[in-house]
């Protein structure tokens, strides 16, 4: 699967010209069942080719556009930690709409941490830790060095576990990450704060929904017209965080 992962990759990098989205693989042959519809699947998808044309990482990007286009989260100026960060493509949204690279004069200048326990490519802009299981303690005390006492204004979670098939575990495996990020958040983040954390639907979500709200002021469940048909994903938008006492 890596194989054809770089390969869809190249493909897009190097020499995709027109949109893709009527297009169908021609060398399917010797190929497994998934592979082939992933391999359709990427080259039948426009964001994927929107992506490469706007030099984002990863499609995923234009899910953050658009919460951000609907509810005004990002700002110059602010301080943003993107949990489960990898390969970037939100943490590079974060940095253009915060000004973390210092490219829009005459405004304020945020911060972007991005984390991921996978290895992540230099972003102007963003301080990155690669290699670094954001569920550790050892791994957040590094990063709360890195804030050295400065308070977040925004905490993103787009984490998700490697999927078993098995809904139920799957489902429990995204309730932990997504609790590991709203933790996180109340330790650092400042007063009026937003959190969005990604969940797959099940019988933990509406939970996690009502402890979040003990939190913050709003809750809303967003999900972005970027999101695959078949995905059960949503995202958990918290904003107006109340404080705690520290």
């Amino acid at each position: 699967m890596e194989a054809f992962v770089k390969l869809i990759q190249k493909r897009c990098i190097h020499t995709c010209k027109v949109n893709l989205s009527n297009k169908m693989p021609s060398n399917l042959k010797g190929k497994s069942a998934s592979s082939q519809r992933w391999l359709t699947r990427q080259l039948q998808d426009p964001y994927v080719e929107k992506a490469r044309q706007e030099n984002y990482r990863c499609r995923s990007a234009f899910k953050l556009i658009e919460i951000n286009d609907r509810f005004q989260i990002f700002k110059p100026g602010q301080i943003v930690v993107d949990c489960g960060a990898a390969p970037g493509s939100w943490t590079q949204v974060a940095v253009k709409k915060t000004n973390s690279d210092g490219k829009i004069n005459n405004e304020l200048i945020g911060k972007v941490f991005a984390i991921d326990r996978l290895p992540i490519h230099h972003i102007d802009g963003a301080t990155i830790l690669g290699n670094h299981d954001f569920t550790k303690k050892t791994s957040q005390k590094e990063l709360a060095k890195l804030l050295d006492g400065s308070l977040v204004d925004v905490v993103l979670s787009d984490m998700a576990p490697n999927a078993t098939g098995v809904r139920s575990m799957d489902h429990e495996l995204i309730i932990n990450l997504a609790y590991a990020a709203l933790k996180f958040a109340i330790q650092v983040s400042t007063i009026n704060a937003t959190l969005i954390v990604k969940l797959w639907d099940g019988g933990e979500a509406q939970q996690f929904e009502k402890d979040t709200a003990k939190f913050y002021k709003t809750i809303k469940i967003v999900r972005p017209g970027a999101t695959r048909d078949e995905s059960t994903e949503k995202f958990i938008l918290a904003r107006g965080f109340n404080g705690i006492q520290r």
